[in-house]
């Protein structure tokens, strides 16, 4: 399997790639000293920093899950408004960003609830305490990290052409969900994220729940940790995370 290094990816801290900066700590909390001296301070004015950190913290042990923001409060020793401000905040400062869900007019029983990503995985890799790729891919949040990394490469692979990224999730209240479904030219591409080097092509069968809902379907994929790309069928693919 090949190794896939979360914490270290060249456009998340390019400095630490290149050697300028050897130590992850530092650089992390530098990066998060100048928001909250800076950026964070200029959009809000006086701020509780040891707060905003530990409302940072709750975020990022959040990531690749659905927008919470009375858990996050509670996490962070702060209400629901201070909560959604400084939510604000990370959003306007392109910290954090939302995958909304699909919806349409025959989908009645979907999830209306968007989920919580960071751009910088590594970040979050900070925050919540994983000090090495290798922890941080057989720890316990290992399943989120992946999700968080993919769903946020494909995000700027759209935003660094100046497109606006048209994904979104998928979930119903069945709980029958697919991770990622790009919408494009009027038919759904759904994608499922798994970390795995053998994929299952049972794992695809989910991709029909949107064919029941009179929804027009692309190609399918699943990304995963196989090293070349290949296929289950003409209408599903699998794609090597290392594409990305």
């Amino acid at each position: 399997m090949p190794t896939f290094s979360l914490p270290f990816t060249e456009e998340a801290c390019p400095a630490l790639v290149s050697g300028k900066y050897s130590d992850l700590d530092l650089f992390y909390s530098s990066y998060i000293g100048t928001y909250l001296d800076r950026d964070v301070k200029e959009l809000s004015g006086t701020i509780d920093s040891l707060k905003f950190t530990r409302f940072l913290t709750a975020c990022a042990a959040r990531s690749s899950q659905l927008l919470n923001y009375k858990g996050i409060g509670e996490d962070a020793d702060i209400d629901q408004s201070t909560a959604k401000s400084w939510l604000r905040i990370l959003e306007t400062l392109g910290i954090i960003f939302y995958l909304h869900p699909y919806s349409n007019n025959t989908l009645k029983r979907v999830v209306k609830t968007p989920k919580l990503y960071f751009y910088d995985t590594g970040l979050i890799c900070y925050l919540t305490r994983w000090t090495s790729a290798e922890t941080a891919m057989n720890g316990a949040m290992n399943g989120a990290l992946l999700e968080n990394y993919v769903i946020s490469e494909v995000m700027k692979s759209y935003q660094n052409e100046g497109l606006n990224p048209p994904l979104y999730y998928y979930r119903d209240k069945d709980n029958k969900e697919i991770d990622l479904v790009i919408d494009k030219d009027g038919k759904l591409y759904p994608l499922e994220i798994k970390k795995t080097a053998m994929p299952d092509k049972n794992w695809v069968k989910v991709f029909s729940v949107l064919k029941s809902q009179e929804c027009i379907l692309g190609t399918g994929a699943i990304l995963c940790t196989v090293e070349t790309l290949g296929a289950f069928d003409k209408d599903n693919l699998i794609i090597p995370i290392g594409l990305l």
